[in-house]
């Protein structure tokens, strides 16, 4: 092999390479988002969450039309209850301005004054 047939294989690999470090550039910078796909996506939203020992919480959450109250911890996420009636749950904590008692929320929904 000469001096030039090495130049000949190493120029493609160094513009293969330069053109993969600009792709991941521009997905850096511009980032692509998924948000509006629905091709198996599924809107999950926090609508509260409480502490109740350090690193373990009880979250509502709300999975496309299902409202879920999750056992959160370090190792492990476990399904408490899932919820009857979402409907009412999120127009009443949709329309109130001020952020529903997590409290006050998970005994209306057990069924508790």
């Amino acid at each position: 092999m000469t001096f030039l047939d090495i130049i000949k294989a190493i120029i493609p690999l160094v513009l293969i390479v330069g053109m993969l470090y600009g792709v991941l550039f521009f997905i850096k910078k511009y980032g692509i988002s998924f948000k509006g796909k629905k091709n198996g996506s599924v809107a999950i939203n926090v609508l509260s969450s409480q502490m109740i020992m350090p690193k373990k919480y009880i979250s509502v959450v709300k999975v496309d039309d299902k409202l879920l109250v999750l056992g959160v911890s370090d190792h492990s996420i476990s399904l408490l209850k899932e919820l009857d009636q979402p409907e009412e749950i999120n127009k009443s904590y949709e329309t109130n301005d001020a952020k529903i008692n997590f409290l006050d929320l998970l005994k209306k929904n057990i069924g508790l004054k």
